[in-house]
């Protein structure tokens, strides 16, 4: 059974894109099936594989609102090893539209009903609101992944976004837990970063990641070349770190399984 990750945070520029384009890539690489799902309406994660997100002919837009099959928008990004769910601008009507219709919130689920027993792991690059889009990747989610930057800020809007979760597993999707915090653009030289890191374990304790995303300049470049950073630079910190995400994430999975 497949597991599907929804990565989130209500605070952008946070590494939220990064993170779910590299740990599909880096979940591939390891040998598992994997597809990335972009339902934000900038397009980022889709841009950040290659695609283009101006020429798409079905993207994630038309699946949740039932005029294309799933299997028909997947794109299948052979060189990097694993699938692509496009978005783009088009992806702001289906906001609309789910709002709606009657369990608008689980056009997600439902349409990943019938394929996600093709892959190892569901990626879903959310976008940076607590918006309808990303309540439909709460609803067909498994864990949430949270990105973070250990700065002043940060801890702030992250009390919004644990009451949402909260909300969705309540009413819509009991199976729903907070899979893991992620430390995202750190820097060891920079002190409130240690202490934001410090009061994360603090209180959420073996729910963060112990792997830490550096501050990476490979890392920030790859996405403008429409590859993640695993194809860009392989030996850099960033993929390093994405690579030691992926075990760990995998190691998570089998400890949940044994």
């Amino acid at each position: 059974m497949s597991r599907i990750f929804a990565v989130t945070n209500q605070k952008g520029g946070v590494g939220k894109t990064t993170t779910s384009v590299n740990l599909a890539a880096a979940l591939a690489a390891s040998g598992r099936s994997v597809l990335l799902i972009d339902v934000d309406a900038q397009g980022n994660a889709t841009m950040g594989v290659g695609v283009n997100k101006d020429e798409l002919t079905r993207t994630g837009c038309d699946v949740l609102l039932g005029e294309a099959d799933m299997d028909e928008a997947i794109i299948d990004l052979k060189e990097l090893g694993f699938s692509l769910l496009p978005s783009n601008a088009d992806m702001t009507a289906a906001e609309v539209g789910l709002r709606q219709r009657q369990n608008g919130e689980q056009a997600l689920k439902t349409a990943l009903q019938d394929m996600q027993r093709h892959f190892d792991y569901v990626i879903i690059d959310c976008p940076p609101a607590l918006s309808m889009l990303t309540v439909n990747a709460l609803s067909a989610c498994s864990g949430v992944l949270i990105p973070m930057q250990c700065e002043y800020y940060a801890l702030e809007g992250l009390s919004a976004l644990l009451d949402t979760v909260e909300k969705v597993r309540s009413v819509i999707n009991p199976d729903l837990q907070i899979e893991g915090l992620l430390r995202t653009m750190y820097d060891p030289r920079n002190r409130l970063s240690g202490e934001v890191s410090d009061q994360l374990v603090a209180h959420f304790k073996d729910k963060v990641y112990e792997t830490i995303i550096p501050r990476n300049v490979r890392l920030a470049e790859a996405p403008s070349h429409g590859i993640p950073v695993l194809q860009y630079d392989a030996n850099c910190a960033g993929a390093q770190a994405y690579q030691a995400l992926a075990a760990e994430v995998q190691q998570r999975a089998t400890r949940r399984a044994a």
